[in-house]
């Protein structure tokens, strides 16, 4: 197909629309960050903007002026103001021809645009430029055309594309740019040496210096400039003692700081949590309102809403758990922390964050226990559940009144684990608060509270144990929950409910009622709690029960109730 013919089918107008798009999503770029929404919409509608292109064409083909594109001999952008202009900025630094393939909006295109980016912000000694830039990018769907330019005279190479010459092109051209700049530069002064006369070759150093210059310069390229600019700034800081100056670079340093944790970026943000402490401490003549705001880096590190954007960036990349520097970040977690950390710790996908986490929380709920007796005064709070479950494991005593309050809570899995944890800490007060939950309206609660009542024969509970044994309320149990309370009763009454549990397993006589097995057995099993001679001797006499179910009780009571 022709270029006429792709001008019929394709209107000028679509092209047209899609170098304004390129335009708004160079904007978008340079504004905002990549996790950011505008940013993520605007490379979006970018691509969406090929849709109509791809249908006709496989390659788009531009031709850059000072203030135009053009394509197909058409022009399909002009903005004369050069300040604002995309075909400017491309001109001015060499670009006269760009080709985009289909398929280079799926990830090359971002690429370009953040390149033409850093191009339009580079310092006029900067050692890059816009050529260089995209050549590091190696790009398969995008070609480019450069025209390069000498000195002051206005003499010009051949254009550069979007590939690297080789082998004796290099040579060649080579050759070419000395022979030119020797034609322009003037006479060479009398008495003036010339290295060239010396040494003709490129370069005159040798092996071992080539290889130091190299290391060095690779070393220079890979070192941390952020986290170097941001010493320098903290050295300043220490040094110097104008209060107008250490204001202006805390405001520096408090602007940088969020971006560093959405860019995830945990090593210059763990450096900059560690020198505030360090110059905090050290400077001198240091004013209270500069100490409070270095200290406030920590303080908003912890705020609930930086918080979970932090964990959620992290469960986003889980293979940064590992890292030294989000270790350290993570450990100035404050009081503060503690409620969303306890919140995410479930929802986490990578195990390694999840115990990073873990170990923080256990750190925070140790340390702050009115931060923790304040989450559970919260009835609301997604994480009551969880710190009501951190509180047994560190065996955190004083946090007992709280509990008082989540063992009433409407939520039947708080008072679970509250009656859980409760038990795992054992104090008076603990059990005088699970002997309540023994008449909890919940199965699982009454069964966990009872069972603990039980094994250790608190006395105090056998009011309401025995209530339920000897009275109406077993009605409604299952067999579980009746052996439960049975085991319960025979362990905190002892011998002196003997008399009650064996009118229930021994027969009544010819015209009294049996209890019904199921009941017998359960008086079985309390009467092999008591561990008594007189016990003993009940459970032997029924040895040859004739109904299955009571005389396997009876077994497995005198097994257990030893010899």
């Amino acid at each position: 197909m022709t270029a006429g013919q792709h001008a019929e089918i394709l209107p000028v107008s679509q092209v047209s629309e899609l170098i304004t798009g390129l335009g708004k999503a160079l904007r978008a770029f340079h504004m905002y960050l990549p996790n950011n929404p505008i940013h993520q919409r605007a490379t979006e509608n970018l691509r969406a903007a090929f849709a109509p292109i791809w249908a006709v064409l496989d390659e788009l083909v531009l031709t850059i002026a000072e203030t135009d594109f053009v394509w197909e001999e058409q022009v399909v952008y002009h903005q004369p103001s050069k300040t604002e202009s995309l075909a400017w900025g491309l001109f001015k630094d060499g670009m006269r021809s760009l080709i985009i393939r289909r398929g280079a909006e799926e990830e090359e295109l971002p690429r370009l645009l953040q390149a033409i980016n850093q191009a339009r912000y580079l310092t006029a000694d900067a050692g890059d430029d816009l050529l260089t830039l995209l050549w590091e990018q190696e790009f398969q769907f995008v070609q480019y055309q450069f025209v390069e330019f000498f000195g002051e005279g206005g003499g010009s190479m051949p254009e550069q594309t979007g590939t690297y010459p080789t082998g004796g092109d290099d040579a060649a051209a080579a050759r070419q740019r000395q022979a030119q700049v020797a034609e322009e530069a003037p006479p060479r002064p009398k008495g003036v040496v010339d290295i060239e006369d010396f040494d003709s070759t490129l370069y005159f150093l040798d092996e071992s210096e080539i290889h130091e210059v190299a290391r060095q310069v690779e070393e220079e390229y890979r070192r941390d400039v952020r986290a170097s600019a941001l010493s320098v700034l903290f050295d300043l800081f220490e040094l110097e003692g104008d209060p107008a100056i250490r204001s202006e670079i805390i405001d520096t340093v408090e602007h940088l700081f969020p971006n560093l944790l959405n860019a995830r970026d945990f090593r210059t943000a763990a450096s900059v949590l560690r020198e505030s402490k360090v110059v905090a401490a050290r400077a001198q003549g240091l004013l209270s309102e500069h100490r409070a705001r270095l200290d406030v880096f920590v303080a908003k590190l912890s705020e609930p809403a930086i918080v979970s954007q932090l964990l959620q960036s992290l469960d986003e990349a889980p293979a940064l758990a590992g890292e030294a520097e989000v270790a350290e970040v993570l450990c100035e977690l404050r009081a503060s922390a503690l409620e969303p950390v306890l919140r995410w710790v479930p929802q986490l996908a990578s195990p390694a964050l999840r115990a990073v986490l873990e170990g923080v929380a256990d750190r925070l709920a140790a340390a702050n226990p009115d931060e923790v007796l304040r989450i559970l005064r919260s009835r609301e709070s997604e994480a009551l559940a969880a710190v009501v479950t951190l509180c047994g494991r560190l065996g955190l005593h004083q946090v007992v009144p709280g509990l008082a309050d989540t063992v009433n809570h409407p939520d039947p899995v708080v008072r679970l684990a509250s009656v859980q944890t409760l038990s795992q800490l054992g104090t008076p007060a603990a059990l005088a608060l699970i002997d309540r939950a023994i008449e909890d309206p919940d199965r699982g609660v009454r069964l966990a509270a009872v069972r603990f009542v039980g094994s250790r024969g608190y006395k105090g509970a056998l009011k309401r144990v025995e209530a339920a044994v000897l009275g109406k309320g077993l009605k409604d149990m299952d067999l579980t929950e009746k052996m439960a309370f049975f085991e319960a009763y025979g362990a905190i009454a002892g011998a002196s409910g003997l008399r009650a549990l064996g009118g229930m397993l021994l027969p009544r006589g010819m015209l009294k009622m049996k209890e019904s097995p199921e009941i017998r057995a359960c008086a079985a099993m309390a009467i092999g709690k008591i561990r008594t001679p007189e016990a003993r001797e009940i459970l032997t006499r029924m040895t040859d029960e004739k109904d299955l179910v009571v005389r396997n009780a009876v077994n497995r009571a005198l097994r257990g109730s030893g010899p």
